[in-house]
């Protein structure tokens, strides 16, 4: 099932609303050690690649589209990345196909506009270990924003943690994204 109003624009367009470094620095703060992680909705694999750079064990990128998981690959292959593995695949209606409990770390951006978020957050929820983190970015709601679905239906910050708690994460609190990514806010749990 693909998320409404998510089409994506030609990469260097979409790379400009991002300072990729910078956000994975805010979303990954402090020692902790990323061993097996999990990109739902990996696009053109735009934190991808930092993601896998910060990790000590494989991503997993996953798209319904099956040029996205082409770009994805290629700019792992591009950066000389070896522990990325990008799969085409409807998580929202199939799940992910990974093992319960079997991730620390989970990346879901610019996706929960979607019909049915906490089935999407149930399955992030599944698949993280005990103490695992769910990093989670939006497009803002309180201001316009030069690319996003309509105001009309995204996410408010308030909703997503409501989401988080609802799916059973702990420890919702949000991210400082406004020198990386002025045009989204940002939230991490915990399972």
């Amino acid at each position: 099932m693909k998320v409404p109003e998510s089409g994506m624009p030609e990469e260097q367009d979409w790379a400009r609303f991002f300072d990729v470094e910078g956000a994975m620095d805010a979303f990954l703060a402090g020692e902790r050690a990323v061993k097996q992680a999990v990109e739902f909705g990996c696009g053109y694999g735009t934190f991808t690649v930092a993601l896998a750079r910060r990790s000590n064990g494989h991503v997993t990128a996953l798209d319904i589209e099956p040029e996205m998981v082409a770009a994805t690959q290629g700019k792992a292959v591009l950066n000389g990345t070896t522990n990325i593995h990008a799969r085409q695949r409807d998580f929202i209606t199939g799940g992910t196909g990974l093992a319960a409990a079997s991730q620390t770390d989970a990346l879901v951006f610019n996706i929960l506009h979607l019909e049915r978020p906490l089935a999407l957050l149930q399955e992030v929820h599944r698949v993280l270990q005990p103490g695992g983190q769910i990093s989670l970015m939006h497009w803002r709601t309180d201001v316009p924003t030069p690319r996003g679905p309509p105001l009309s239906i995204r996410p408010t910050p308030s909703q997503c943690e409501q989401w988080l708690v609802e799916t059973g994460f702990l420890h919702v609190h949000p991210v400082d994204l406004t020198k990386s990514c002025p045009y989204h806010y940002g939230l991490i749990a915990t399972r």
